[in-house]
């Protein structure tokens, strides 16, 4: 496995790999869930590409970049033992130098959900994945179904850029309580950590209804809500049943949607979700 930071040595790196090559983007802090698109990059393709760079533009002032996760060696172990051929951690000063000026938009999927909590987030998203497919120049590209609003926004802006680069959404990594794996995790404490479970048990509440024939978004969503509204620990942002794809809150009767969430657990904020159809 090689390491590198400079992109001069990215590039020098890269043209070496056979192809098909399949990247995966993290902030670092890995876990299981990262580890699961590393595997279905090394399963599909003959050389996998890792980068760990931890996006200041995607954190609002308030949030929690100053204090996020960070072991780089620990991350290296992890990705050595899944034959990562190459690990790529640029820093701030090359991904964003002085008089930094140029951003990628994506419009209307963002306005829902998680914009709408969070109106910076996704153009430090988009702005940093193009970035990185730039320069990695991927013929596949991984990410996870928990931040299942940014896997449809990455989705759309490689349609609208014409980027040659499949991608692949794969299925959120639980604990085995059902707790979606997330770096932010490691912030609860026993308390929060128990009370964090109920996210995941309103999600599935409702998804067990969803199969007995409850179609009502508004029925499915007061599930989850009655859920976590029984643990004095958690403050729900918000719970919603939306389309899947246009990410639009739906309605009446559904017959498929992404039924997501944000709750704050203490100051943790974490977020889930499951697709119904």
């Amino acid at each position: 496995m090689k390491t590198v930071a400079a992109e001069s040595a990215l590039l020098t790196e890269r043209e070496q790999l056979p192809g098909p090559v399949g990247f995966v983007p993290t902030m670092g802090y890995l876990h299981e869930g990262h580890l699961s698109l590393v595997r279905a990059a090394r399963r599909d393709c003959a050389s996998v590409v890792v980068s760990i760079f931890a996006n200041p533009t995607q954190f609002a002032p308030d949030e929690d970049l100053a204090t996020y996760p960070r072991d780089i060696e620990r991350d290296k172990t992890l990705l050595q033992a899944e034959n990562v051929d190459l690990v790529w951690i640029p820093t701030e000063e090359m991904m964003y130098p002085a008089g930094f000026q140029t951003w990628v938009t994506v419009e209307n999927l963002t306005k829902h959900l998680e914009g709408a909590h969070r109106p910076t987030h996704f153009q430090g998203v988009t702005t940093i994945v193009s970035k990185l497919f730039n320069a990695v120049r991927p013929d596949r590209a991984y990410f996870g179904q928990k931040d299942a609003q940014q896997a449809v926004v990455i989705k759309q802006m490689v349609r609208d850029l014409n980027y040659p680069i499949h991608i692949e959404v794969c299925p959120i990594v639980r604990e085995p309580d059902g707790l979606a794996m997330s770096s932010r995790n490691t912030y609860l404490d026993q308390g929060q950590r128990q009370a964090a479970l109920s996210l995941s048990r309103g999600l599935f509440k409702a998804r067990e209804a969803f199969r007995e024939g409850l179609r009502d978004a508004e029925a499915l969503r007061s599930i989850v809500v009655d859920r976590i509204k029984e643990e004095d620990l958690a403050e729900i942002e918000y719970v919603s049943c939306a389309h899947p794809e246009k990410l639009t809150e739906l309605s009446g009767e559904v017959d498929r949607c992404l039924l997501s969430l944000a709750v704050y657990v203490g100051d943790t904020r974490l977020i889930d979700n499951v697709l119904l159809e």
